[in-house]
């Protein structure tokens, strides 16, 4: 079961990293088409690369669920890893150009996929330990429908703070 477990995350792994570097691109590709830019990167702040990185985590989770219903604790290590995932994002892109003052772009991709490994890394550590009691699988999966929820409301009705300015332009969401 161990080897099918780590398995099914470098699956993971690999879907986000394809997924998010798709996503970076989509709503520019579709001609900025509305409805896209929920799930898609529209700018190049922080905010939208952490969506890029929980949009098709979440999706993944969504399939990965029908191959492992027997195990209870699936939400709950699903959110910790998404979580996990989100917060390297922002704390290694403000670290990195807190200490060297700017950051290449090879960099920035790099924090993407250090992020992604990370959460996929630390997720299947928790399947194969069994040790995680998720007391509340229902409130994993209401997290995880808010996280989803404000990168669509904030995608529309972005607030003026850093996180969501995009450093090329200025701006804020769409």
């Amino acid at each position: 079961m161990k080897r099918s477990i780590n398995l099914w995350q470098l699956l993971g792994f690999a879907s986000a990293s394809l997924g998010g570097t798709l996503l970076h691109f989509l709503y520019e590709w579709t001609g900025k088409v509305i409805f896209v830019a929920p799930f898609s990167g529209v700018n190049e702040s922080t905010w939208e690369h952490m969506k890029l990185l929980f949009v098709p985590m979440l999706i993944f989770a969504v399939v990965q669920r029908f191959f492992f219903r027997d195990r209870e604790d699936f939400w709950c290590v699903k959110l910790r890893g998404i979580l996990l995932g989100l917060v390297l994002i922002p704390v290694l892109f403000y670290t990195y150009n807190g200490v060297i003052g700017s950051s290449p772009d090879w960099i920035n991709i790099a924090i993407f996929f250090i992020s992604a490994a990370a959460a996929y890394i630390y997720e299947a550590r928790l399947f194969n330990e069994k040790r995680l009691t998720c007391r509340s699988p229902k409130f994993a999966i209401a997290v995880l429908c808010i996280i989803a929820l404000l990168f669509v409301v904030f995608t529309f009705a972005t607030p003026q703070i850093g996180i969501f300015k995009d450093p090329l332009t200025g701006t804020y969401g769409i």
